[in-house]
């Protein structure tokens, strides 16, 4: 490969995993505002990076053309086989700890990894959670949806507290406890696009207890049965979200900001499934900013 093709291959691989990155502005939430110190913005947004590339590839939303698959030492043709992707994908996680990983992504962790001293198992767990969504696409309870987030949200808080040095136990239970709320939130959100995935993360014996099918689910907009579950819902995850809230009192300065832009955002999305009257169905109701504003400011006065 001459020099100009080498350039090009690396302008690729940065603009692919740019693509990525710039998911970040769609979240509920703020993942690496600007107000924090360069360092932690950077470390968060690599484990942003990784976070959000695991679950496009148990989504298989990785976009066509793209280069991971080979990066990950497979055949291109590999990338639409999720449980291979995972799979290769987890040995070349491993590579962080102790050699050269092959994906950029991963690459661009691997700096985070060593100065923050993170450890493999948080990580590990945001893979296991997708490989969970290749064989398990209906939750029976409530507590097995608890399980599934604890691989698939708390391990993003446990990151956060790891890199800003503020882990405590209690700060991982608070922090559980909000990121548990925030996964069950966009699961609100997202009821209509799920079930297109064939996925369904209301649980069956809340659906059956509201009498809600999955027939009910696919209709256009929901009826008042369908509205009471998903209020009922909210409201669970409203009081899981109040039991992590104190974690933004319990530190100070930058990171206190941050946080409670954590719990802001989800306070912003469930008053904004509110006030679309719990008809989720037509689509994602988004908070506006000022909404998120308004709930952030409400945080901070409640726990300053």
């Amino acid at each position: 490969m001459g020099a100009g093709q080498a350039d090009a291959a690396v302008r690729s691989r940065a603009a692919q995993s740019r693509a990525v990155l710039d998911k970040a502005a769609r979240e509920n939430f703020p993942v690496a505002p600007f107000f924090l110190p360069r360092a932690w913005r950077d470390d968060l947004m690599a484990v942003y990076g990784y976070a959000r590339l695991v679950d496009d590839i148990g989504d298989g939303d990785l976009p066509p053309g793209r280069d991971d698959a080979l990066w990950l030492g497979l055949p291109r043709e590999a990338a639409d086989d999720r449980l291979a992707m995972l799979d290769a994908f987890e040995a070349d996680l491993r590579r962080v700890f102790d050699a050269t990983p092959g994906h950029p992504l991963l690459r661009a962790l691997q700096p985070t990894v060593r100065r923050r001293g993170l450890t493999p198992e948080p990580f590990l767990g945001l893979i296991e959670a997708n490989r969970q969504d290749q064989r398990v696409s209906r939750y029976q309870s409530h507590q097995d949806l608890l399980a599934y987030c604890e691989l698939s949200a708390n391990p993003v808080g446990r990151l956060v507290l790891a890199i800003t040095g503020t882990a405590t136990p209690e700060r991982i239970r608070r922090s559980d406890a909000v990121c548990t709320a925030l996964q069950i939130i966009e699961h609100l959100q997202d009821v209509a696009e799920d079930l297109r995935r064939d996925r369904v993360y209301l649980p069956a014996q809340d659906m059956a207890r509201f009498g809600v099918t999955e027939a009910d689910l696919a209709a256009p907009t929901g009826g008042a049965k369908v509205r009471a579950l998903v209020k009922f819902e909210a409201e669970r995850a409203g009081d899981l979200l109040n039991e992590g809230t104190p974690l933004v009192g319990s530190v100070h300065g930058r990171l206190k900001l941050l946080l409670a832009g954590f719990v802001a955002g989800g306070r912003a999305a469930l008053a904004a499934v509110a006030a679309a009257g719990y008809d989720v169905l037509p689509g994602p109701p988004k908070a506006t900013k000022l909404g998120l504003l308004r709930e952030v400011g409400s945080t901070l006065r409640r726990e300053g």
